[in-house]
């Protein structure tokens, strides 16, 4: 990793002149009416996107984008300003404005909270950048793909094939005097498919990638496995019924599933909401929020995936955070700022979009540890409810956890079996008192595929989900059959 650092800190001082000294001397102005804190994140991003519909390529692009933003962190006042102009004199620009806006000084900032900076990982040893392999190479990955799908059944009457790849260099310089860097690989491999039978039209998707070179969705052939998986899924729902509606038993399949754990529960661990107290979780660490069934973990840590890195839009070195334990709440996930005003230590978990936005506390790869269930067994416990594979969507209210989530794959339980699919199922409750419900864990955990982006306040990143196959006593379904 100390080789990496070198080589992005070469990277930039060879492509636009920025040097060591440059960048005290940009601190020194950020710093200058004796504000608590300020860094400096330096982004350069190459995005490259392909798109295959209606048996031909519709889309390519590539872009590249390079900037700097400047934050300057007075008590709990931030000023933040960003260029896309590197140049000294633009960068003492930006840090006046970030300053003048955060200039007020109140007591002195504690932005070392958690000690010392803990080693730096190597999570993703990517050779080759996706974005550098030959565009042939990819159209034609697009093409196979739209040939295997229409080949395996005559009812797939459309293909949408994308492939996206981003390859980005950040370096972080802070007041406290550490200069960090990471090279980001990032890549995402999507196929949806539309099935059709006497006016009957249906769909499936699927896709998967991460912290990844291009060889991952050739040699093992992954990208057949999303094709067959997307047309299957499509099959299934042209002879799906109706979803039941009413209170019943839900048992959550292994992996994607994890959203809802993301969406319902994740957010409203995240520590400016618990800071600002609108959180269904604040003041309730060392209280039990779930069943002694339930862990729940933050790990930025996993090699080669979505929501892993080497270090967070901060520079602080990403960590495994346990934060639901036996059904106990642990703690919150953590930025800078709001670790220091919260006198609680950093977790790795500062992120933002680009430089052009301002670093707040995200998740990175989150999701239940197994249990000792077996999967069979839990599935075998219900008498009568819902088996939800995959979802499509959902919303939530971080201020009571109440959620909405809309299945995409759900079958029915009767009598112990999986039996019927059904369609237009949707899961309704409220985050923290479904943990409490969770009355089966299996022993089946699995992570998604490598597809999740979260978005919160304007700003999209690329995060991991992930579950083992759970039970809910007592969910409200929503759907379009009465029971």
């Amino acid at each position: 990793m100390a080789q990496e650092i070198i080589a992005v800190e070469s990277f930039f001082d060879r492509h636009f002149g920025i040097s060591s000294r440059d960048l005290d001397r940009v601190l020194g102005k950020a710093l200058e009416k004796k504000s608590d804190y300020a860094d400096l994140y330096f982004e350069y991003r190459v995005n490259e996107a392909l798109s295959l519909e209606e048996g031909m390529v519709k889309g390519a692009s590539q872009s590249t984008a390079n900037g700097v933003g400047v934050r300057v962190l007075a008590e709990s006042k931030t000023g933040y300003a960003y260029t896309d102009d590197i140049t000294i004199e633009k960068l003492e620009l930006a840090a006046r404005t970030a300053q003048y806006i955060a200039h007020d000084r109140g007591a002195p900032l504690p932005v070392s909270v958690g000690g010392g900076r803990a080693p730096a990982h190597d999570l993703y040893p990517v050779k080759k950048p996706t974005t550098e392999i030959a565009l042939e190479r990819k159209i034609e990955l697009l093409y196979e793909m739209d040939r295997l799908a229409r080949g395996l059944d005559s009812r797939i009457k459309q293909v949408f094939v994308s492939f996206a790849s981003e390859h980005k260099a950040v370096l972080i310089a802070s007041s406290q005097g550490w200069v960090v860097g990471d090279i980001q690989p990032l890549s995402r491999l999507n196929v949806t498919c539309i099935a059709e039978e006497r006016g009957n039209r249906q769909m499936g998707t699927f896709g998967g990638g991460g912290r990844v070179e291009f060889e991952f969705f050739t040699a093992t052939k992954d990208y057949e496995r999303y094709t067959r998986e997307a047309v299957r899924q499509a099959l299934l729902n042209l002879h799906a019924e109706d979803a039941p509606a009413g209170m019943m038993d839900v048992v959550l399949g292994p992996g994607w599933p994890g959203i809802l754990l993301h969406e319902a529960i994740g957010h409203g661990l995240e520590a400016d909401f618990n800071r600002k107290k609108i959180s269904a979780f604040t003041d309730r660490i060392g209280e039990k929020v779930a069943s002694e069934l339930c862990t729940v973990v933050d790990d930025g840590t996993i090699p080669s995936r979505r929501g892993s890195l080497n270090l967070d839009d901060e520079g602080t070195p990403t960590h495994r955070t346990v934060l639901i334990e036996r059904g106990v709440l642990k703690g919150y996930l953590q930025d800078r700022l709001n670790a220091a005003l919260m006198k609680m230590a950093l977790t790795g978990n500062g992120r933002r979009e680009s430089y052009a936005h301002i670093p707040m506390p995200r998740m990175t790869n989150t999701f239940m540890l197994a249990g000792d269930t077996p999967p069979q067994e839990i599935i075998r416990s219900v008498k009568k409810g819902l088996y939800a594979v995959a979802f499509a969507g959902g919303q939530v209210d971080i201020t009571n956890g109440k959620f909405v989530f809309s299945a995409s794959e759900a079958y029915l339980i009767e009598d112990g079996k999986v039996t019927r699919p059904v369609k237009g199922a949707t899961l309704i409750g409220n985050g923290p008192d479904v943990l409490t419900r969770v009355s089966m864990v299996g022993t089946d955990l699995k992570l998604d595929e490598g597809i999740g982006t979260c978005g919160k306040d304007g700003q999209s990143v690329p995060v991991g989900v992930g579950l083992p196959t759970i039970k809910i006593d007592g969910l409200t379904v929503g759907g379009t059959a009465s029971q």
